[in-house]
């Protein structure tokens, strides 16, 4: 389960993350431009790709100790509020999150394609199971951190989800 304390601290959530659904592989000859290619998309880190909803003063802090890069999505009912990236053993932190319940969203992988907004390699989709409360008051804001790495037993189990299930 995880929780939070208004800006007391943080909570540090470990995801439980195992297997991987693979891409299918390229053709070998196609292998080369294509990590050409995505070295070229590859976002900086923290960058944020969508924000359709934030401008709060919520902070969600991400540190990925994976070594893939990975994709953040926050949805609030069932609107998509915020995409940020994340690299493979990186921290970033969006500033900005409007008050409400949000489901938390990722996925890990590489080669990612800038205009499909998804890896193309090694790519896995996964959803925290227990949503995150940003709330605000007079004084607080919810600052939330979740660490993902592989571990067994984490304190923040997530569920592996389809591709198509994912919100881009």
């Amino acid at each position: 389960m995880i929780s939070s304390r208004p800006l007391a601290g943080v909570i540090l959530a470990s995801a439980l993350l195992t297997g991987a659904a693979a891409a299918p592989a390229a053709a070998s000859t196609a292998q080369p431009q294509a990590v050409v290619e995505a070295a070229a998309a590859r976002p900086a880190n923290g960058k944020v790709l969508y924000a359709g909803l934030s401008g709060g003063r919520g902070k969600l802090k991400v540190k990925n100790g994976l070594s893939s890069d990975a994709v953040f999505t926050l949805v609030r009912g069932k609107k998509k509020a915020v995409t940020f990236y994340v690299r493979a053993k990186s921290s970033a932190t969006f500033s900005g999150v409007v008050d409400g319940t949000y489901r938390v969203f990722y996925t890990t992988g590489a080669g990612f394609n800038a205009a499909k907004k998804r890896f193309s390699r090694n790519a896995d989709y996964r959803r925290f199971d227990d949503s995150l409360r940003f709330r605000t008051t007079a004084t607080t804001s919810s600052i939330w951190t979740v660490s993902i790495k592989r571990v067994v037993g984490g304190n923040a189990r997530s569920t592996g989800i389809n591709p198509g299930d994912f919100p881009a």
